[in-house]
């Protein structure tokens, strides 16, 4: 039997491939993460300089949630504009699409935050919960970036080395919030 025409269908045998999309609850595949990245450095950076210059934890919050919320909003305007402008797209299109593609610049903060707030209901001081939700940002930034590799493709080795660029940029802002205090 000639097999250079057989169909997988046809073979009881072959491995069934999954065509449905995979589910993308981090916005990996939207962007290629750009926003969960960019928003978890943005969250990092605040935490770095504002723990140095605030009263509370709830004052690091609003920091937090207010810097990323205008940042956010910012990108979305662009985005919008953009996309009217390069594509032609009637504004209320464009916003839709941007909102899709940036949310998940928003949705970055909620992590460090609530590791922020966990720490305090643990009894920690406002250094000590700012330390934990800035260690928390470099953890997250290096997953996010192991999975953007991983859903890219690339190899074990690559997904790594993705990893690890995520992790550098993480110990940058680390090392920023040591040079500011």
């Amino acid at each position: 039997m000639d097999d250079r025409n057989a169909r997988p269908e046809d073979d009881a045998d072959a491995v069934r491939v999954d065509r449905r999309p995979r589910p993308d609850l981090f916005g990996l595949t939207s962007g290629g993460g750009e926003g969960l990245i960019t928003g978890t450095v943005v969250c990092a950076a605040v935490i770095a300089y504002g723990a140095g210059h605030v009263d509370s934890t709830a004052q690091l919050c609003m920091a937090i949630f207010g810097t990323v919320l205008v940042y956010w909003l910012a990108h979305l305007h662009a985005r919008t504009l953009g996309a009217a402008v390069t594509h032609g797209h009637h504004p209320l299109v464009a916003l839709r699409l941007a909102l899709l593609e940036t949310w998940p610049i928003a949705g970055a903060s909620v992590l460090p935050i609530v590791v922020l707030l966990l720490a305090e209901l643990g009894g920690r001081s406002l250094r000590t919960a700012a330390w934990t939700a800035l260690i928390a940002t470099i953890v997250l930034l290096t997953a996010y970036s192991y999975l953007a590799g991983a859903r890219s493709g690339l190899s074990p080795w690559g997904r790594v080395a993705s990893a690890a660029v995520g992790a550098v940029i993480g110990l940058l802002v680390a090392a920023l919030k040591v040079a500011l205090h």
